[in-house]
């Protein structure tokens, strides 16, 4: 199943396409997801200087900013993680070459 790609309170610009004469282009604030309409996401979308919200298709839309887009529904915190204990205990690779089974090198010289 598809997922939105922007999530509930996000700025996104909306550029119409064809069949949008009517709608006017700019910043909206994304204040609903919608269910599909046949293969295409949907979302409700309003704008500060409009009294009244509106639909439009995921085509429709962009970024406005450069914030990380949430998924929606999986909003988890941002985890900051330490390397360090999970490569104290790794050995780096042997410099010599390795030893054969009659304690001599097992690499063979031409």
């Amino acid at each position: 199943m598809t997922r939105h790609i922007y999530s509930v309170g996000q700025q996104v610009n909306f550029v119409g396409g064809i069949g949008t004469y009517l709608k006017r282009p700019g910043v909206f604030t994304v204040t609903k997801l919608l269910p599909p309409l046949g293969a295409e996401l949907q979302y409700r979308i309003k704008s500060e200087g409009e009294a009244h919200e509106r639909v439009a298709s995921e085509r429709e839309l962009q970024v406005e900013s450069e914030k990380p887009i949430v998924v929606a529904g999986s909003r988890l915190p941002p985890v900051n993680v330490d390397a360090t204990p999970i490569f104290a205990g790794f050995i780096p690779l042997a410099t010599e070459p390795p030893v054969g089974p009659q304690g001599g090198s097992a690499v063979t010289m031409p």
